[in-house]
């Protein structure tokens, strides 16, 4: 069974940004609140001077998954205390000459017991649309800290 992309029901915003020359030009906002130097990594063979793609979705799906944990201990009532989501974007090759990611993404919450703050992420993951967006196209690891 193939599952279809399931269409928004009711759109509650729309981020707009445009990439000039790729990996190695810049990124801008519609809003003009993202206007960011792109450049290749160091580590690919670029200058690395300014951010990369995978930088900049690692930091909205950290976010993201942070504020979809964050939604949820607020509806069961749950004070968390500090939460923090590092979120790792590894780039590689696939079979097929293709490339694809793969994503960590580790959360600490220090003041719950770790029972609840495990059940807090595995809802999170459920609930977060990063998370809906990769799941069943990329190896996505999550976990407690």
């Amino acid at each position: 069974m193939t599952n279809s992309p399931r269409a928004l029901e009711n759109i509650l915003y729309t981020a707009t940004a445009t990439a000039i020359a790729g990996r190695n030009g810049r990124v801008t906002s519609d809003d003009g609140k993202l206007d960011l130097e792109v450049s290749t990594p160091k580590s690919l063979g670029g200058s690395g001077v300014g951010t990369n793609p995978e930088q900049m979705f690692a930091a909205g799906y950290a976010a993201c998954f942070g504020s979809a944990l964050g939604h949820i201990a607020r509806a069961q009532k749950i004070t968390t205390g500090p939460v923090h989501v590092t979120a790792k974007v590894a780039l590689g090759s696939l079979s097929g000459g293709v490339y694809g990611l793969a994503v960590e993404l580790v959360t600490a919450i220090p003041e719950l017991p770790r029972e609840q703050a495990e059940a807090l992420v595995k809802a999170a993951h459920e609930s977060c649309p990063y998370s809906n967006a990769t799941r069943g196209n990329i190896v996505v690891d999550v976990r407690l800290a």
